[in-house]
């Protein structure tokens, strides 16, 4: 069992940087992929990016790349999501997820976090 917990949101101007975090509890964490999703009010929750085991492969959805960066510090259970050049059309409830692999598959997760809100003003 991992339980996830989110942290980092708030509120920021275009164009500002936020970083979140997404804390592990459980043993099992070591063994787990990372992944990040989000969801705008009246949308589905879309895939942002994931991080290997280990953290030698990370995956972006194309919206993000070159602006957002996913990191993991396995000693302390914890995964980063640092996100740069925020746009507005970034808003949403930030969501990370525990999986076997690196997924953008919702069907593939096997534990959620509570999510934390971003929200970025024109």
């Amino acid at each position: 069992q991992v339980q996830l917990v989110e942290s980092g949101g708030g509120l920021v101007e275009a164009g500002g940087s936020l970083r979140l975090s997404c804390v592990a509890s459980g043993r099992a964490f070591r063994t787990y992929a990372v992944d990040w999703f989000r969801q705008a009010p009246g949308k589905e929750r879309e895939f942002v990016g994931a991080i290997s085991r280990s953290g030698d492969n990370k995956h972006y959805h194309d919206s993000v790349k070159g602006r957002f960066t996913i990191s993991r510090e396995n000693e302390k259970a914890t995964v980063y999501l640092q996100m740069n050049n925020l746009k507005p059309e970034d808003t949403a409830v930030y969501y990370c997820a525990a999986s076997l692999i690196p997924t953008s598959d919702l069907r593939r997760i096997n534990f959620w976090g509570q999510g934390t809100q971003v929200t970025v003003s024109s």
